[in-house]
């Protein structure tokens, strides 16, 4: 039974992270009707992307300061209905700047509910299973991109792209009553902020933080013009270009489902092991570029590589962390974001001023810079003075046992 109320609570995190991760990226796949409708440009349009990175990787780690000492159901429930209010936003009113504003709120709530998600979840489960309740929260912004994003594109260019946002708008208010009903009591028992700030800051965290800046922009420089890399170099086009974008969603799922076993085995381990993946599979792409099938798997091979690593770059952070956890639990989100930003403009500048293979080389740079830090930073152990194991969660369910 105690078993079962745990996988409850966890699929109750995983479609909150599903929702608020869908929401992010969904103005991606509607950007050119949101210009239209609203009479912006399409650049213009892009800052909702922006805002949302911005308000989640400076916001996120703010919001969570703040409420550091309130029980973690509490802050779910309360981001979820602070970022159903955000995305109402852009269905009653067509002002852009209060768009815009409300794509900040919505990204610094989502860091908020990532850090609260990790926090509730490494509590209902074993220390030993820590790794695997990190993969399911990290998985539901995977499955986002695999699913949520292209069937809430689909929705939106058929029946506008507010029609998209009403569904984000449905669905968490659905994630919303499942936290509520779902998700135990989870009491605070680290320090105040100041007092976790001293070691969620702390240089062996800030090392891995690091190590997820780079790992992520080497993976964005690429994906992000994965479209015209695939149409000019591989000669893919039409339908065929979704078919190669789902294999990639769908290992970068897989990955991160996966990834929690290993996290549990040996985090800083795996986080090597993927980053030297990373670096094979950009090589791989390089080379390959020109035939569709070995691309396809060079592809696999990258989503894999990249998301096995993503519940370990979080493992590490709070196991490193020791008494300032709770605090480093939105770190990581946040590092991911800049590290996102930062290869998405570098990609960029390679691409304007070379080939549409210049972001592949540009990300394979990037990866290899990324390999070294990967293994000095397996060496960091956690800070002598934690109350915590290596293995023990941040916090626990009122009642039980600490």
């Amino acid at each position: 039974m105690k078993s079962q109320r745990a996988n409850l609570a966890l699929a109750a995190l995983f479609l909150g992270t599903f929702v608020l991760g869908t929401a992010e990226l969904i103005v991606v796949g509607v950007l050119n009707l949101i210009a239209t409708d609203l009479h912006v440009s399409v650049p213009m349009a892009g800052t909702l992307v922006t805002a949302n990175a911005l308000g989640l990787a400076l916001g996120g780690p703010v919001l969570t300061a703040l409420t550091i000492k309130l029980n973690r159901r509490t802050v779910l429930v309360g981001a979820t209905a602070v970022f159903i209010a955000a995305n109402l936003v852009p269905l009653l009113t067509s002002t852009f700047g209060l768009f815009v504003a409300a794509r900040s709120v919505a990204g610094a709530v989502q860091g908020l509910f990532i850090a609260a998600a990790f926090g509730a979840g490494i509590a209902v489960v074993p220390p030993d299973r820590m790794g695997r309740a990190f993969s399911v929260v990290i998985s539901g912004v995977a499955v986002s991109a695999a699913l949520g994003v292209p069937l809430g594109t689909l929705v939106g260019q058929a029946v506008g792209w507010r029609g998209a946002f009403v569904g984000v708008v449905v669905l968490a208010v659905l994630a919303l009553m499942a936290v509520a009903v779902l998700i135990p009591s989870v009491q605070s028992t680290g320090g105040g902020a100041g007092n976790q700030a001293r070691y969620a800051f702390a240089p062996r965290v800030l090392a891995v933080l690091g190590l997820n800046f780079l790992v992520f922009a080497a993976l964005f420089a690429t994906i992000t013009y994965i479209v015209p890399f695939l149409s000019s170099i591989t000669g893919i086009s039409g339908p065929m270009l979704s078919v190669f974008l789902l294999a990639y969603g769908l290992a970068t799922a897989i990955g991160s489902f996966g990834g929690g076993r290993f996290a549990d085995s040996n985090a800083a381990r795996t986080l090597t092991v993927g980053t030297v993946g990373v670096a094979a599979a950009l090589l791989a792409l390089y080379v390959v570029g020109t035939v569709a099938f070995l691309v396809a798997l060079a592809l696999l091979a990258l989503g894999l590589s990249g998301f096995v690593m993503a519940p370990s770059l979080q493992y590490r952070v709070v196991e490193l962390a020791g008494p300032g956890a709770q605090l480093a639990q939105s770190l990581p989100a946040s590092a991911i974001n800049l590290g996102v930003a930062f290869g998405s403009a570098a990609g960029g500048v390679a691409i304007g001023s070379h080939t549409a293979s210049a972001p592949v080389l540009t990300s394979l740079v990037l990866a290899v810079v990324a390999v070294p830090v990967a293994w000095s930073t397996s060496r960091l152990r956690p800070p002598a003075t934690s109350v915590q194991t290596n293995s023990a969660p941040a916090s626990q369910p009122a009642g039980a046992a600490a």
